[in-house]
């Protein structure tokens, strides 16, 4: 079993609080590091330190904090948030989250949910990792709006050989659309932000 699964639990309430790390300490289909966070107020600034993998959160305690913005803001943009579902939800605020847990789920449900939710990232951890170095700078360059010929002259290879690198980037990646590959992109750091909004308007080609 390789590093511990970190979790942050983010409840007010005392009871809920306590089922919730009883059911996270008890598990052994992964290790478990678990923090747990009382005071809502307090949740940025201990974000900033745990850096979770998982945040379990009820959405209503969040309010209208934008969760892309609190993962910007705890410095965590691969931050997964999972919902607790207390109460029936607006499914517009659900679909926002990486996973929907409800309190009448049982323990195997709610550990079978998180397993699989950082499994998937593992695996996408992974697709990043076999991504050569030259992908990357494929990559890099799509997502700032450049054609296949600026690619493969900036990089010095053929327009053939850029097409080739797109087609493995897609199958590696799974990632199908420009707005897919721009998050990836940002995510992975590898490209700034900046540097995005500069091209912003200008024409490409796939």
């Amino acid at each position: 079993m390789g590093a511990p699964l970190k979790i942050t639990v983010a409840e007010p309430s005392v009871i809920l609080r306590s089922g919730m790390l009883a059911v996270l300490e008890h598990t052994e289909k992964f290790k478990a590091e678990v923090y747990e966070v009382s005071d809502m107020e307090h949740l940025k600034a201990a974000l900033n330190w745990q850096h979770p993998d998982v945040l379990m959160v009820n959405p209503a305690s969040l309010g209208l904090y934008a969760l892309q913005q609190l993962r910007k803001e705890a410095g965590n943009p691969q931050m997964k948030c999972v919902a607790v579902q207390l109460t029936v939800s607006d499914q517009t605020t659900l679909r926002s989250y990486d996973e929907v847990i409800s309190i009448y789920d049982d323990a195997e449900t709610i550990v079978g949910k998180l397993f699989k939710l950082t499994a998937e990232g593992e695996q996408r951890d992974r697709r990043h990792e076999a991504l050569s170095g030259r992908e990357k700078e494929v990559i890099a360059c799509v997502v700032q709006g450049m054609t296949n010929k600026q690619i493969a002259d900036r990089l010095c290879i053929s327009a053939h050989t850029v097409i080739t690198h797109r087609r493995n980037i897609a199958a590696k990646l799974d990632i199908h659309s420009p707005a897919g590959l721009t998050i990836y992109a940002i995510v992975n750091k590898l490209v700034e932000l900046d540097a995005i909004r500069e091209t912003v308007g200008e024409p490409g080609e796939s």
